[in-house]
């Protein structure tokens, strides 16, 4: 009787294997096809409000969810079996339990590889569809009101930053990359004043704490500070806008309306010298402050430094040297000589001068991307936005961790906190503008539609706490600034 060799007997054996697997899958598919009949045969049966097409789309993500859990299960099992039997191997082999322990935790690292695999494969399959469920769940209340108020279009490029005055009368300051900057009423839209003094794009503008003077940074090398006189018009009745809420339900399209010629404002005066000039930078001026009084000013450029100049003399006090990059955005304290720095090394630096003897400096490495700015709240706060997709909330007193970190689904530009309702408005690179408070809770976000909202990347955000119908101004790279009145209920701002 012939005898029969190794290999044809291992042969034989993957064979049989192979066969018995094709059955077990035959059955599970037929079993899947069974419960799947079964399921639906009990969804027709229930009494339920979903459409059925919806119920059933349900029922099969449902069971695909189940089936990856299933093999999950599976591979768990025979994992085990590997350490059960590596275990009577090692014991076989007189080895000390400590080996087998570390192939076990080596086992149990590849377990839970495999496990977060899954999961992460799980949320990147299911996510959009979830989502779009979810949403179509929500409840329609919103936790804050917005309203668009009043558009403030005359700019022939984009505008890259907007401010309010501190002083009487409240005007709107907008600076635009067509070279100009432009002064306006708030309550009628109407332009009041062009700054012409700059001979490249105007890209930050800041208003003196006591006076009639505006601070401006320019891609010219230079910061103007100048002087302005203006006449606020009759207000107009305001347009009958309906409030609406902004949460999810608000309807937008992803497609840009047409870039027609913005018409320039009509019989707008000009004023076209600078009160001081201020020279030292060998690259663009991408921002500019006043400290606390008023007396010095801070401005910082792409050469990598911040100056800090005294007005009366327009001499260079001190150079802020350190970043590695581009400097992207300079703040200053409201009531202290601190001023803080962000950079395109992805980090922000915080400088204090309430020393004369001492100019002592910080550095934060919270982000992994670009930090477009760092602002102070009137508190003990500085919160910072980068392209990172992340805000983050930090205690001056303990700067070593954020309190509070807002991730969201864009890059973050310049942002700005309200100084009575401590809110955070953060403007975003794909057109939306959403607001938190200084814990990282979502309030709203400001609709945006064809008809109402920017129709292109919005580049900054200010708070005006001294107007009643215009709170919060938004501008972007669609050549226009938007007034706001964002209403928070007072149960939210207690909390």
């Amino acid at each position: 009787m012939p005898v029969e060799s190794g290999s044809s007997a291992a042969a034989r054996q993957a064979k049989q294997k192979r066969k018995s697997h094709s059955l077990s899958i035959r059955r599970t598919n037929s079993t899947e096809q069974e419960r799947s009949g079964l399921q639906r045969d009990m969804l027709e049966g229930q009494d339920s409000k979903l459409p059925l097409s919806l119920r059933s789309n349900l029922l099969d993500l449902f069971g695909q969810i189940e089936r990856e859990f299933e093999n999950l299960y599976i591979e768990n099992l025979e994992l085990r079996r590997e350490i059960e039997t590596l275990n009577d191997r090692l014991a076989a082999e007189g080895q000390t339990f400590e080996g087998a322990d570390l192939a076990k935790g080596a086992l149990k690292t590849k377990a839970s590889h495999s496990t977060s695999q899954l999961s992460q494969k799980l949320k990147t399959t299911y996510k959009a569809s979830t989502s779009k469920i979810v949403s179509s769940f929500k409840a329609t209340t919103s936790r804050a009101v917005c309203q668009l108020v009043r558009e403030y279009a005359g700019h022939r490029d984009g505008i890259w930053d907007l401010s309010v005055t501190r002083t009487q009368p409240v005007v709107l300051g907008t600076a635009s990359a067509d070279h100009t900057a432009m002064l306006w009423s708030i309550e009628t839209g109407k332009c009041l004043l062009k700054y012409l003094g700059h001979q490249g794009s105007v890209n930050s503008i800041k208003f003196h704490p006591t006076e009639q003077m505006a601070l401006t940074a320019s891609g010219d090398q230079t910061a103007h500070i100048w002087r302005y006189m203006v006449q606020l018009p009759t207000p107009q009745p305001a347009a009958d806008i309906s409030q609406t809420p902004c949460e999810e339900d608000v309807d937008f399209s992803d497609k840009d309306e047409a870039d027609g010629e913005a018409e320039g404002p009509n019989d707008c005066p000009s004023v076209r010298v600078a009160t001081t000039t201020l020279r030292s930078h060998q690259g663009v001026v991408i921002a500019a402050d006043w400290l606390v009084g008023g007396k010095q000013v801070v401005t910082a450029s792409w050469d990598r430094a911040a100056n800090l100049y005294d007005v009366e003399t327009s001499e260079l006090v001190h150079s802020l040297t350190g970043h590695d990059q581009e400097l992207t955005h300079c703040c200053t304290h409201p009531t202290q000589r601190l001023v803080v720095t962000s950079s395109r090394d992805t980090t922000f630096r915080l400088w204090d001068f309430r020393d004369p003897s001492i100019h002592s400096v910080n550095v934060f490495q919270g982000h992994t991307d670009t930090v477009t700015s760092a602002v102070f709240t009137v508190g003990d706060n500085v919160v910072s936005g980068s392209d990172d997709r992340t805000v983050k909330v930090w205690d001056l007193k303990n700067m070593r961790s954020p309190i509070a970190t807002i991730r969201t689904d864009s890059a973050v530009n310049r942002i700005s906190v309200s100084v009575n309702q401590k809110i955070i408005a953060l403007p975003h690179d794909n057109r939306q503008v959403r607001l938190f408070d200084m814990s990282g809770v979502r309030l709203a976000r400001l609709p945006r539609s064809n008809r109402q909202g920017h129709r292109r990347m919005v580049c900054c955000s200010a708070w005006c706490e001294d107007n009643a119908s215009c709170n919060l101004f938004t501008c972007g790279f669609d050549r226009q600034a938007i007034g706001w009145n964002i209403n928070i209920p007072a149960l939210l701002q207690e909390k």
